[in-house]
């Protein structure tokens, strides 16, 4: 199949072969994206994790004491509205623009839009013309939802974008320390339990996947940044909803090693995808549950998909 192969779990990747996106130069500074911050003190804390919903074979563990420095994260996910205005300084032209397509859900497009599907994961299409501003393809658009997260970003648009607002990404030890919103080894940002009181907390899968989702949550796609609680330090959509690009190569057994640093932490100097973070709405128990604070996957830098996003961060 062209283009197209399977990499992580919830996201299909590209094969690997850049569409030569835009460089930009890093910025001073944006002055709405540096308001929309929340500034940690850091510390230690106990990363990853051993528990038996885990995934030891993406390295989820073992549980080790990480030290950060003071560092600070956006509060919400980066919106539509937040990268209209980018794309509007820049005349940036994202990957999926380059290559004139992105990976859509099977139920949320249009069959004469599919150029191809996924074999290992045929929930997953290639669709003609998805992009940022057009999420399921050609005739689409965002309106209506600006303060969704923007997707269909490939980990380089993501750094792109970054260095126009004088960011950066996180790394995946400042991502999950963010996360845990100051609670110790709970697997999501607010505790143990998924629904505290049958109450649901963030945007993921319910049914029966990939079939149909219910959408008991109210959402059966992405939704606004904001509608769910934020956590202990005041950030929202920490977990479902979209997936979240980090600055680290992927390795799965990289921070096993006995000299892996424990003081602000970062992946492999060179690898072929780098981490996300935080899961996404088609994220469920039976496939994939990896909205839990500890989980990681992948995706190769060149890749874009419909629950694809990312926030930034800045050193202190």
């Amino acid at each position: 199949m062209p283009d197209v192969e399977k990499k992580g779990c919830c996201t299909p990747s590209r094969d690997g072969t850049s569409a030569s996106a835009d460089v930009l130069r890093v910025s001073t500074g944006d002055a709405e994206v540096l308001a929309g911050m929340v500034e940690l003190a850091g510390g230690s804390f106990l990363m990853g994790t051993d528990t038996a919903e885990g995934f030891p074979a993406d390295g989820e563990g073992p549980v080790r004491e990480v030290t950060l420095d003071t560092f600070a994260i956006e509060k919400f996910p980066v919106t539509n509205s937040a990268f209209r205005r980018f794309i509007a300084a820049t005349g940036y032209k994202t990957e999926a623009e380059h290559f004139g397509w992105s990976f859509v859900f099977w139920s949320h497009v249009a069959r004469e839009l599919v150029e191809d599907t996924v074999a290992s994961t045929p929930w997953w299409c290639k669709v003609s013309g998805a992009r940022w501003d057009a999420p399921e393809g050609l005739g689409s658009s965002i309106e209506k939802r600006e303060d969704y997260p923007v997707v269909h970003v490939s980990w380089n648009d993501a750094t792109a974008y970054a260095a126009w607002a004088g960011v950066r990404l996180p790394t995946e030890a400042e991502w999950e320390f963010a996360a845990r919103g100051g609670l110790a080894q709970k697997l999501y940002p607010w505790g143990d339990q998924l629904r505290p009181g049958g109450k649901h907390l963030c945007n993921i899968w319910q049914g029966e996947f990939p079939k149909q989702d219910t959408a008991e949550d109210g959402y059966a796609r992405t939704c606004p940044v904001d509608v769910f609680p934020a956590n202990g330090y005041g950030l929202y959509s920490m977990t479902g909803n979209a997936w979240e690009w980090c600055s680290d190569w992927f390795s799965a057994d990289f921070h096993h090693a006995a000299d892996a640093s424990r003081v602000n932490p970062r992946g492999p100097v060179e690898g072929v995808a780098r981490v996300m973070k935080g899961g996404s709405f088609l994220c469920h128990k039976s496939y994939c549950n990896r909205y839990r604070v500890a989980a990681r996957s992948s995706n190769t830098p060149d890749s874009s998909t419909a629950n694809l996003g990312f926030r930034c961060a800045r050193s202190l």
